[in-house]
């Protein structure tokens, strides 16, 4: 089937879809890449969050470094480590997958690795051309407590902290 619309980051799709109880109905599905989400956490129990503007929602949005896997035979682990990378300067000994799932199955294929990164060391790939990111540590501790104030609204920062702290066992 061909593409609505096609973009870098995904292409959307117009389909004629059965349901289980026999109806028939057009759906719209966006086709977008698997994807990683890194908690990077440094010595002394920081994560580092990025700063970058997001134009869908018109400002700038704290959130853990994220990407899409965008190279061919790129395993989920290697693009986790090229994104945090890329969007922190820093590379991790240790990476631990926390989680896979579906970001927004209503309408989205998008699957997502969540990792959390230890063992920091300075190791910065140029990241890509359209991102202006900031990278702003903060203790894992105090991000929490930002979740239930409203202070961090991500969905995936949410759910990477939270996943985080229970493997942590905090």
């Amino acid at each position: 089937m061909k593409p609505v619309y096609s973009c870098r980051i995904f292409d959307l799709y117009e389909d004629e879809v059965a349901l289980p109880n026999g109806q028939k109905t057009t759906q719209t599905r966006l086709d977008h890449k698997p994807s990683v989400a890194i908690v990077a956490l440094n010595a002394e129990q920081e994560v580092l969050l990025i700063s970058q503007y997001r134009g869908a929602i018109q400002a700038d949005l704290l959130e853990i470094p994220a990407g899409s896997i965008d190279r061919d035979g790129e395993s989920p682990e290697a693009a986790a480590r090229r994104e945090l990378s890329e969007e922190t300067g820093f590379g991790a000994e240790k990476l631990t997958l926390l989680f896979a799932g579906y970001s927004l199955p209503g309408y989205c294929n998008e699957y997502m690795y969540y990792y959390l990164a230890e063992n920091l060391f300075p190791q910065k790939l140029p990241g890509d051309e359209d991102e202006c990111i900031t990278v702003k540590p903060i203790a894992l501790t105090e991000a929490l407590r930002l979740l239930p104030d409203g202070k961090l609204t991500d969905a995936k920062t949410a759910l990477g902290l939270l996943l985080t702290a229970q493997h942590l066992k905090i």
